[in-house]
């Protein structure tokens, strides 16, 4: 039988997800097969348009209603709206796939997090970059000991559509609906893939800025000044860290980077090489072998790196799209294993899907501390 979906949210992530789902069983065909069944959101008319655009089979303006009907319910919307809905969802034994950040603070983030451990089902916070071929190529040469021991580990993640100050307020630029700016929204990606490739992070030091205090209001048409509404978030954040085994690391993003769109870069160097990865280069990777001959950039596009096989002929890219393909094949393919009451039968997932809601909480502490951090004014542990 199909794995019925239920889906909160029918935007950008909504899209993202959707394409993936469709996409499925036409790469992955040994996944699991899915049913996208319901999609939930509050506007009825924008709703009925996106669930016909998208493929689900009806609509729900009340997640309460689709909770406990679905066999896994994916929870992209707002950060403010992730607890409630996902809590639900693993008090009626259904899986759950979340947004990051997995909430708004960190009191949240633990109880969703005890929630889905008393459920004992697969829950996946949703770290799509682990999913880039590049990263896996990454994380398997670092395994296997071409770095040598890790030294230094640095991200960071830039943009630049807050720049302008005439840009409107949004959900985005509120501590109560988002809980963070550029730290959470951006900052939680970089941070779950330091921990992913090299370690916990054990000790933070933070430093936080806002350079736009207040922002219109979309859609104020009034004569004279226009309404506005403060930006209760940062527009950008930098921290030092200490992880596991005492690498160090630096951790650093902003939404007023200008010129930079979706710049997402990892550097991690060990005492036999180093390497380098940027989103806006996916399919490649910059490896330094421990000789001084330079950094080789390798095209992770071969069909025996990781995923590509499932894909196009050697050379021909993939793109940001095909991370969401991979980790909706991961997570269901737990979610089919956990239905079956046993080892995964699909997928490289042994049932234990990662990053979790375990794993979301692990970097909610992260990007507690940092903000402790520069609101004490002091070094944190983590």
């Amino acid at each position: 039988m199909a794995i019925k979906i239920g889906v909160l949210g029918y935007r950008f992530m909504g899209k993202a997800h959707a394409n993936a789902l469709a996409r499925l069983s036409m790469f992955f065909p040994e996944a699991p097969e899915v049913e996208r069944h319901v999609l939930v959101g509050r506007d009825e008319e924008a709703l009925g348009e996106a669930a016909d655009r998208l493929g689900f089979e009806r609509t729900a303006t009340d997640w309460a209603n689709v909770v406990d009907e679905v066999d896994a319910f994916f929870n992209l919307g707002p950060n403010h709206v992730h607890a409630d809905p996902s809590v639900a969802a693993l008090e009626a034994g259904t899986p759950v796939l979340c947004e990051k950040p997995l909430a708004n603070d960190l009191d949240t983030a633990e109880r969703m997090a005890d929630a889905a451990a008393e459920a004992g089902v697969p829950t996946a916070t949703a770290f799509n970059y682990r999913y880039v071929p590049a990263i896996r190529y990454a994380k398997n040469l670092i395994e296997a000991g071409e770095l040598g021991e890790i030294h230094q580990f640095r991200g960071r993640y830039l943009q630049d559509w807050l720049v302008d100050p005439e840009v409107p307020w949004s959900w985005r630029t509120s501590e109560e609906l988002a809980g963070s700016g550029a730290l959470g929204d951006l900052g939680a990606h970089t941070i779950d893939l330091a921990r992913f490739l090299v370690g916990d992070v054990e000790r933070v030091s933070g430093h936080l800025r806002t350079f736009v205090d207040e922002r219109p209001v979309e859609g104020d048409e009034s004569d004279g000044d226009p309404e506005t509404r403060p930006v209760t978030v940062d527009d950008a954040y930098s921290a030092q860290a200490e992880l596991e085994g005492g690498a160090m690391a630096t951790f650093e993003a902003s939404r007023f980077a200008t010129g930079h769109k979706n710049d997402h870069t990892v550097e991690i160097h060990g005492s036999e090489g180093s390497l380098r990865f940027s989103l806006e280069r996916l399919n490649e990777l910059e490896v330094l072998r421990g000789d001084d001959r330079g950094y080789e950039t390798v095209l992770v596009t071969d069909a025996d790196d990781p995923y590509i096989e499932h894909w196009w002929p050697p050379g021909h890219v993939i793109g940001w799209e095909h991370t969401f393909v991979h980790e909706n094949y991961e997570f269901l393919s737990a979610v089919d294993a956990a239905c079956d009451g046993g080892g995964a039968d699909a997928g490289s997932s042994d049932g234990d899907y990662h990053p979790n809601f375990e794993d979301g909480l692990a970097v909610q502490r992260i990007l507690a501390a940092i903000k402790e951090s520069d609101d004490r004014g002091e070094r944190m542990e983590v």
